[in-house]
């Protein structure tokens, strides 16, 4: 094995010769650099950048594979490029098809400012927690029924543009008055990033896990939905019953009380790597005074 790492190597760097560097060239390799920057902080914003992950991964057990010349699954990997071209495309259509239309729009740079920053913080409060808490039981208490969705690592932008935009601070007045029957807001999700409000009245896909009790509402499944195709965590008041629900990582964990609910925004603070091994708590654990939903548990 070793052998063949060491032939791998030596037959590149033996190869290996710096070529002459004319201006040309130079100004290629900028052009060239800040497409792949624009492309990359297009791709940060859209669900390609999850996709993207993926194929690094695939890639490197490809590199595997010509490194140690498994000739089979490299035999694999040719005959199945052009499908993949081809699967890469339908797959990410809807997000090439929002692209080309910012393009068109000349609004695809003013929204790529940074590849790792958006233009608010993600980080939460112990005040905003606090009145979130405060909130969610006191609707709970009136069966008001409340979704509400928090943005972590993944953009939530493209469901943010469903709804009425906000931007405003948290506070459980203003959420109490969102979710107040009869109001205009009060029908679909509100988002929030870092300690603001963004936009209400968004459209959430809904969760197809036919593992979900029958007796859910369109509600739980909207909080199921995308906790699935996103990182964030959800936070659902039930119109029935008053109940409180927390859903993360395609899991939902129905009636909480005050201090299990307290408990699972705590991992909205905590920093990006942290935040990464302790999310997995989330679902070895449903925190105090809450339970998974099974098939007996109604909305």
């Amino acid at each position: 094995m070793l052998t063949q790492l060491t032939s791998f190597i030596e037959k590149y760097i033996s190869s290996f010769r710096v070529p002459t560097i004319r201006i040309s060239d130079v100004i290629e390799i900028v052009i060239l650099s800040v497409v792949v920057y624009y492309i990359m902080a297009w791709m940060r914003k859209t669900k390609a950048w999850s996709l993207l992950k993926g194929l690094l991964v695939i890639l490197a057990f490809f590199l595997v594979a010509a490194m140690f010349n498994m000739s089979t699954i490299l035999f694999i990997a040719e005959r199945s490029l052009y499908v993949a071209a081809v699967a890469m495309v339908v797959i990410l259509q809807p997000e090439l098809r929002r692209a080309l239309e910012q393009l068109g729009s000349n609004k695809i740079f003013s929204n790529m400012s940074l590849l790792d920053s958006d233009k608010y913080s993600n980080a939460y409060s112990v005040h905003t927690i606090d009145e979130i808490v405060k909130a969610s039981f006191s609707m709970g208490r009136v069966k008001t029924g409340a979704l509400m969705v928090f943005e972590r690592q993944q953009t939530l932008s493209e469901y943010e543009k469903t709804g009425i935009n906000i931007d405003a601070s948290v506070s459980s007045q203003l959420l109490i008055n969102i979710f107040e029957h009869n109001t205009p807001l009060h029908d679909g999700a509100v988002i929030f990033r870092g300690d603001r409000v963004m936009s209400a009245t968004c459209y959430l896909p809904l969760s197809e896990n036919p593992n979900l009790s029958k007796a859910l509402g369109t509600r739980h499944r909207a909080g199921v939905g995308i906790s699935e195709v996103t990182d964030a965590l959800v936070v659902i008041v039930s119109e029935e019953s008053g109940k409180v629900s927390v859903a993360c990582g395609g899991e939902l964990y129905n009636g909480l009380n005050q201090e299990g609910l307290r408990e699972k925004l705590e991992l909205l603070r905590e920093a990006d790597g942290e935040e990464n091994r302790r999310g997995r708590r989330l679902h070895q654990r449903g925190g105090r005074g809450d339970k998974k939903v099974s098939k007996e548990n109604n909305e």
